[in-house]
């Protein structure tokens, strides 16, 4: 890992202007999307970013990785990027800012009434495990493998607020929750409320943020489909006056830890019944749940598409683990990576 991103971002939005920043340490670069409906056009600008970042990194003999958490030894204690926020947020996280070196999927969904937003949110609590599986790439930690499919799901939550939010019965209630929180100093702003879904903070959105970033571009878009689809599910269940199953914060916190040790080569934690079942058997059953939302938007075909193509190369840990078997060498996990996280997945028109 090398702290060089504030050049390479310099670079990058001198071609893709606000689709490109910083992140908290210097060594992470953040790509974003323009609002699209089409998971076609969403594609084609995850490609697009990830190339012109290649591009701009290869200037400096840099390479750029699409990884939870980086392989090699050298996570801990990361440079982080200051500012007032940033800080702020070092003075008031401490310790929890040396293992930073993390990177995350974020979905946005339009929303902008936040009192529907919150309580589709209750509907997409229990899903959550699930896209964690789906999206595992974080199996490496400090040189070592962790044992875990996505190790930064484990790392991550043990900010004061982070994982899975609370079941929010209004829009007061979450205000009153995020007042305790603030009194508490457990949060440095509201853009620190670090939930792996929550309304955005600068954007009428619902976002979910519970993914670790795929290997893949095409892996990303994936998971942005099924996550609309998701939220479409879950408005049609709050217009019907449904607020969301009550499911027990214990149930989370442990299908959390099955879905991110196992990820989607495992079994998963089912709701209601406590059952372990094949995460790729849940998978299955949910996209044919969610089928008559992606037939209306457009992305059935492609979405199932994708899925076949997953479920038979594995996920982006499985993978990881099977560069490094070839060899026995964690540098050749780096190498496929690489040679992964720029791949023009591009659909013909």
């Amino acid at each position: 890992m090398v702290p060089g991103a504030g050049a390479v971002v310099e670079r990058a939005a001198a071609r893709l202007g606000s689709r490109v920043s910083g992140e908290i340490t210097t060594l992470h670069v953040e790509t974003r999307t323009d609002p699209t409906s089409s998971v076609r056009l969403l594609l084609e600008q995850l490609v697009q970013a990830r190339r012109v970042v290649a591009e701009c990194a290869a200037v400096d003999g840099l390479r750029i990785v699409a990884t939870g958490t980086p392989v090699l030894a050298g996570a801990t204690s990361p440079p982080v990027t200051r500012g007032p926020r940033q800080d702020l947020g070092t003075a008031t996280f401490r310790g929890l800012h040396d293992e930073l070196a993390i990177c995350a999927l974020h979905v946005h969904v339009e929303l902008p009434d936040r009192e529907r937003a919150l309580l589709v949110s209750n509907h997409l609590r229990v899903h959550l495990p699930l896209l964690i599986a789906l999206a595992a790439n974080s199996p490496y930690w400090e040189g070592r493998d962790s044992g875990y499919a996505s190790w930064r799901s484990m790392v991550w939550p043990r900010w004061p607020v982070a994982g899975p939010p609370p079941r929010f019965t209004s829009l007061a209630h979450y205000e009153r929750v995020v007042q305790m929180l603030s009194a508490a100093g457990a949060v440095v702003d509201p853009g620190t409320l670090f939930w792996d879904v929550r309304p955005s903070v600068s954007h009428p959105t619902l976002e979910v943020r519970v993914a670790d970033v795929p290997v893949s571009a095409q892996e990303s878009a994936l998971v942005a489909a099924l996550v609309r689809a998701l939220v479409v599910r879950g408005l049609e269940a709050v217009d019907r006056g449904d607020h969301g199953p009550e499911v027990a914060g214990e149930w989370l916190r442990a299908a959390y830890w099955r879905a991110a040790r196992d990820g989607l080569e495992g079994a998963l934690l089912e709701a209601g019944t406590g059952r372990l079942r094949p995460a790729r058997e849940v998978l299955g059953e949910v996209v044919d749940w969610l089928a008559p939302v992606l037939r209306a938007c457009g992305d059935e075909d492609l979405v199932r598409g994708w899925l076949g193509r997953l479920l038979v190369v594995g996920s982006g840990a499985a993978r990881q683990r099977a560069a490094a078997g070839r060899r026995g060498r964690l540098a050749d996990v780096v190498d496929f990576l690489v040679a992964q996280t720029v791949v023009d997945e591009r659909l013909p028109a």
